[in-house]
């Protein structure tokens, strides 16, 4: 009855269900998941991905926005592709720089694949005049009916299915983007249903492909995928109405264990997307706490007079989770990709740089010869007792004195998440360096009051 079950809460939210707390954690992921579509966008990914669509006639009519576009594909200047591409890129962009947000009990980055699908939906709807525009609240409920959608699935194969090497975010969110725009365009329960089989056969992503352009494609294929299954459902297209629960159905084949019936009964009770995340350092989230340690070893080292170098340092010594190295044990990355999931690399610049932002994860700093010498300094020991949110890090330097910093809950965990500032400005940072500091800024208002608005659709051209 999972099928039956998350169609059927989904199909019943309101507003008016979703708490404060509830609200307030869904804007900022959505804020959060723009300004990593539109400064992602600066990546290679994105571009070749649109100019292989573009190319190739992947293109229909222009309904709705590439956020991070600072140009025209169209006559208006607000950068409109068909709605399936625009899903497709700015999924890529939200994911490929690893900013986006985490929940970390399933490891799963949960807004991008489900709000580009809805913002494309919601921007398609305004400019064709076909429906009702989408209310801000309206967006909001089908935002959160997707990220619970997908927080819940998530769980209930967690962590088997990410054991085995399924990227979770994008196998669980073609469902969650499904169930959104499903929500969006007023689908009824079964209706939905079936939105939610023809998204549960998009299975895509392994993590062989982690370190690689194809990681972020996931997330916009995702996106795309749950998107035009509700679509498809919406005109009568049929799936399987138990696409979930069968004994072929998507939580028997994804994975070896599965617990659909007990994490979808606590829809509504137990709101996942209240303990979503978000990141201050753009790379694998295994490696947060070592980055946090080092940024602040860094900064005691510097006050006390002791300089930190390659010939200053004699070794560095990381105690951490077994995760750390199983995610992001690269130990020789020659991209700014694979330096994203190398705890060496992070290490590195996190000594030498004292930041860990998007300038830090380049393939130009990743070989850089002093950055590589660092790396080779750094020994990394795992320890079960350490908490994934947690670190030891020690620096012996020349003389033989030492430096150690225990991290007990890294920058942007749960226990120590970041401030509305901080969001701001990381916000800020990464948009001005694609549109501008004062178009930046206009995107930061829209996007922060999107549950006023009475028409979704138009938010690009706010900015």
């Amino acid at each position: 009855m999972a099928t039956l079950t998350l169609a059927t809460w989904s199909t019943n939210l309101t507003y008016l269900s979703l708490t404060p707390p509830v609200v307030d954690a869904a804007v900022k992921s959505i804020y959060n998941w723009a300004g990593c579509a539109i400064g992602g966008f600066a990546q290679a990914a994105p571009q070749i991905a649109l100019n292989v669509s573009l190319a190739n006639g992947f293109n229909g009519p222009s309904t709705a926005s590439i956020l991070g576009l600072n140009g025209s594909l169209d006559k208006n200047g607000y950068g409109y592709a068909d709605a399936q591409l625009a899903a497709l890129i700015n999924g890529i962009a939200s994911h490929v720089d690893d900013y986006d947000d985490t929940h970390l009990a399933s490891i799963i980055h949960p807004t991008g694949v489900v709000a580009s699908a809805l913002l494309a939906v919601s921007e398609s709807q305004s400019l064709l005049r076909r429906e009702d525009p989408v209310s801000g609240p309206d967006f909001l409920t089908a935002f959160v009916a997707g990220i619970e959608a997908e927080l819940k699935l998530g769980l209930s194969v967690y962590p088997e299915h990410y054991d085995v090497g399924w990227h979770i975010t994008s196998t669980t969110g073609a469902i969650g983007a499904a169930v959104g725009v499903s929500k969006l365009l007023g689908l009824d329960t079964e209706h939905t249903q079936h939105a939610i089989g023809i998204a549960s056969t998009h299975v895509i992503g392994m993590q062989v492909f982690f370190g690689s352009m194809t990681k972020s494609f996931h997330i916009g294929r995702a996106s795309q995928s749950g998107m035009l299954a509700a679509l498809l459902a919406r005109d009568g297209y049929t799936s399987s109405l138990s696409a979930l629960e069968d004994k072929y159905g998507w939580l028997h084949v994804v994975s070896t264990r599965e617990n659909g019936t007990a994490n979808l009964a606590e829809l509504g009770q137990t709101w996942e997307i209240e303990s979503n995340t978000f990141k201050p350092f753009p790379c694998g989230i295994v490696m947060h706490p070592i980055i946090d340690g080092c940024i602040q070893l860094r900064g005691q080292a510097i006050a006390g007079g002791k300089p930190i170098s390659v010939e200053s340092v004699q070794s560095i010594g990381l105690r951490v989770n077994p995760e750390v190295l199983v995610l992001t044990g690269q130990t020789d990355p020659q991209t700014g990709l694979e330096g994203k999931f190398s705890i060496y690399h992070a290490t590195a610049v996190g000594l030498l740089y004292g930041e860990a932002t998007p300038a830090q994860f380049t393939d130009e700093v990743v070989l850089n010869a002093t950055v590589i010498a660092m790396r080779k300094l750094v020994n990394v020991t795992t320890d079960d007792s350490v908490g994934e949110d947690q670190a030891y890090v020690s620096i012996t330097f020349g003389d033989g004195s030492t430096l150690e910093k225990y991290v007990e809950h890294a920058i942007g965990s749960l226990d120590n998440p970041l401030t509305v500032d901080d969001l701001k400005n990381k916000f800020l940072e990464q948009v001005s360096r694609q549109i501008g500091g004062s178009r930046a800024q206009k995107a930061y208002d829209a996007f922060t009051n999107i549950g006023k608005m009475t028409d979704v659709g138009k938010i690009k051209t706010l900015f």
